[in-house]
């Protein structure tokens, strides 16, 4: 739970269809597996104590008392794992109607049920659709919430609150995790059994991409796999961990087993914080109250270094063009006979240079009314210099070569500084000095000067003000 980070978990086991104690141990050994890997959030799949494919075995009462003592079972095993909250998928008998529920388990209670909303045709024979509104049902002598508009808040974690949704429940125009997300869920579990059919492994991916991303949230899927019946579907246990439009962990199909990764809620309560379109509304919401312990998470999940950057050659090629089209209005909006741009040899100039010169190709310029102005001082390395003179010459533009050592010294003099100093005055005067050589050419010239900072210069305090930090157009300014 440090700096905002959670433990998640997708957890597909091996069910037996009907056999409510054998699934029962099941759960319970993969809670019990779950803990030792330190998660804290563990999610199965929808209907899991029963098997999801039980069909008109849901009508029998065996089949449900069944279910009550799996559930019970659960619940005794939760005690053995006190830092885990799981959701297990349980039928659930109510006023005399069958709902498809999440039970919320942890630490021997069952904090609540979420009925599932948004039933399939199939699943219509046996359930009911969640009511609107929140009630309780007696479970085990204690009432326990029940509805489909409950949060589950974590207590010992500012931010962290859960909702849950079933199978179906996301494949709807409104899903219940939109009004969960409103009303506070930062991370959404869903509990399901999707069947497989050609091309729906690729079109769920994308929902659960999709609406990690519209709703700024953590978002776990667990699905049924091996062991439901084949008779009419094949499952594939294909389970998800996605955070803010970005896959986490991904399960391979047909493979039974866990996932794990972790969310980070702080980040998400961030990203929320910066939306001022983002809906705030807590009515009709019932928050129920859990602990979690405060512990280290490890981290699984890969932290990107370079997290702007696209990491393929199409993302690159449309930054450079980015940039290019962003100069190309400029210089033909200012009406520039000429670019300018000072040339160092490193990194940033020789990006801003190749923008400049595919700026100038969509402008028809003969790259010629570009001019490259090396400007050698102290601390210029004949490498430095041939490598800017080596560049210009190869993209057939101008090249000019300015020393400045002298100039410079002039000024060192004027203002008193001793140039065996190296302090930021020795450095700074450097680069003003270049700036206003680049600033007085390009006047000559009727030329905009290029600027060859970015954004992250200026934030580490690496651009001198009043120096390379001012141009007349900066085209790295925002690459990362």
């Amino acid at each position: 739970m440090k700096y905002g980070f959670i433990k998640v978990a997708a957890i597909t086991p091996t069910v037996v269809v009907a056999d409510c104690s054998k699934n029962a141990a099941a759960i319970a050994e993969d809670m019990k597996k779950a803990a030792e890997a330190g998660v804290q959030i563990a999610v199965f799949p929808e209907l899991c104590i029963t098997g999801y494919t039980c069909g008109d075995l849901f009508w029998q009462e065996s089949l449900l008392w069944g279910a009550n003592e799996g559930l019970k079972a659960v619940q005794e095993a939760s005690k053995a794992v006190p830092g885990l909250l799981s959701f297990v998928g349980v039928p659930v008998l109510y006023r005399q109607k069958l709902y498809n529920c999440a039970a919320a388990v942890q630490e021997g209670r069952v904090l609540a049920f979420v009925p599932k909303k948004n039933l399939n045709s199939a699943e219509l024979r046996q359930f009911a659709p969640a009511p609107e509104t929140n009630e309780t049902v007696a479970w085990d002598r204690v009432q326990v919430p029940f509805g489909c508009n409950i949060l589950l808040s974590c207590d010992t974690m500012t931010g962290l609150k859960i909702g849950a949704e079933i199978g179906d429940d996301l494949w709807v125009a409104n899903p219940p995790s939109v009004g969960l997300a409103e009303a506070g869920a930062s991370i959404i579990v869903n509990l399901s059994a999707g069947y497989e059919t050609i091309g729906k492994m690729e079109y769920r991916r994308n929902l659960v991409l999709g609406q990690s991303g519209r709703l700024v949230c953590g978002y776990v899927y667990c699905n049924a796999g091996d062991g439901e019946s084949t008779t009419d579907y094949v499952f594939a246990g294909h389970n998800m961990i996605a955070e803010n439009s970005v896959m986490l962990s991904e399960s391979k199909p047909f493979e039974n087993g866990m996932i794990v990764s972790e969310v980070d809620v702080q980040r998400i309560l961030f990203d929320r914080r910066r939306m001022n379109g983002w809906c705030n509304d807590v009515n009709g919401y019932l928050e129920v109250n859990f602990t979690l312990p405060q512990q280290e998470v490890q981290l699984t999940r890969q932290v990107d270094t370079a997290p702007f950057i696209p990491k393929n050659e199409e993302g690159l090629e449309l930054i450079l063009t980015m940039q290019a089209n962003g100069l190309k209005k400029r210089l033909a909006a200012a009406y520039a006979s000429s670019a300018v741009i000072g040339i160092s040899g490193g990194l940033d100039s020789t990006l801003a240079l190749l923008v400049a010169v595919r700026a100038a190709d969509q402008l028809g310029w003969d790259r010629k009314k570009i001019m490259g102005i090396t400007m050698p001082c102290f601390g210029t390395t004949v490498r430095t210099k041939s490598n800017a003179e080596l560049l210009c010459d190869s993209l057939g533009i101008e090249c000019k070569c300015i020393d400045i050592a002298e100039s410079v010294r002039v000024h060192f003099q004027a203002i008193g500084h001793d140039e065996s100093d190296h302090s930021v005055v020795f450095e700074n005067g450097q680069a003003r000095e270049c700036t206003q050589i680049l600033m007085d050419v390009a006047n000559g010239c009727n030329g905009m000067v290029i600027g060859t900072g970015d954004l992250s210069e200026l934030a580490l305090g690496w651009a001198t003000y009043n120096g390379d930090h001012m141009s007349m157009y900066g085209v790295n300014a925002d690459v990362p």
